[in-house]
């Protein structure tokens, strides 16, 4: 299992990206967010999932390890592939998907190619009691209002790149008092920040 890549982006395409590892060029399917966030010649670390196939091996790659682990959640859905799986993801950002889910709003899924309103609702129906809580839903967060939403994010992002609990909470902290209150930047920016902090308390 390839649970994350780190190297230099050798070229992207409309539908992935070459990732140098080690000498080898390792291509990794993304969606088109992820690709906006990727610059050819410039390091990068994406999560990625491997799928194996009796005539192929496909890897996936994600920003960070939410829309990885969202991604692979929704193959365990009935009638959901790794195609279906990255369009849901292409479409709507994790949080959407996982609220969109929660709360039964089967009009927000079907906004997605290639998902009809039976595929909403069987979507719902299996993923609902495998979702677990949604950030925000009574979880303290650093920062201010709706925005401190990230803060979870980041946080669950460095604890699973093998950080404490007490690491990350201590990184969101810091990355938190740099912020002005005005907008606040992507989720993996901030984790950028994050592990850069993390750097220097080590």
């Amino acid at each position: 299992m390839i649970a994350s890549v780190r190297g230099r982006v050798a070229a992207v395409s409309p539908d992935g990206a070459v990732i140098e590892v080690g000498g080898v060029g390792l291509a990794v399917q993304c969606s088109p967010q992820t690709l906006a966030d990727l610059r050819v010649g410039h390091e990068t670390r994406l999560a990625t999932s491997l799928v194996v196939r009796e005539d192929s091996l496909t890897l996936y790659g994600f920003a960070d390890d939410e829309a990885k682990q969202l991604f692979e959640l929704l193959q365990t859905a009935t009638g959901v592939g790794p195609r279906l799986a990255q369009a849901v993801l292409a479409v709507h950002t994790p949080e959407v998907v996982r609220r969109a889910i929660a709360s039964n709003d089967t009009s927000t899924l079907t906004r997605v190619p290639g998902i009809g309103k039976k595929g909403a609702e069987r979507l719902v129906l299996e993923l609902r009691d495998k979702i677990g809580a949604l950030p925000g839903d009574g979880a303290a967060l650093v920062g201010v209002g709706v925005g401190a939403v990230w803060a979870e994010q980041v946080r669950q992002a460095l604890t699973g790149l093998g950080w404490t609990a007490g690491q990350a909470d201590q990184a969101v902290a810091a990355v938190a008092e740099q912020l002005d209150g005005g907008t606040v930047p992507p989720v993996p920016v901030l984790l950028k920040q994050a592990i850069r902090m993390l750097g220097t308390l080590r």
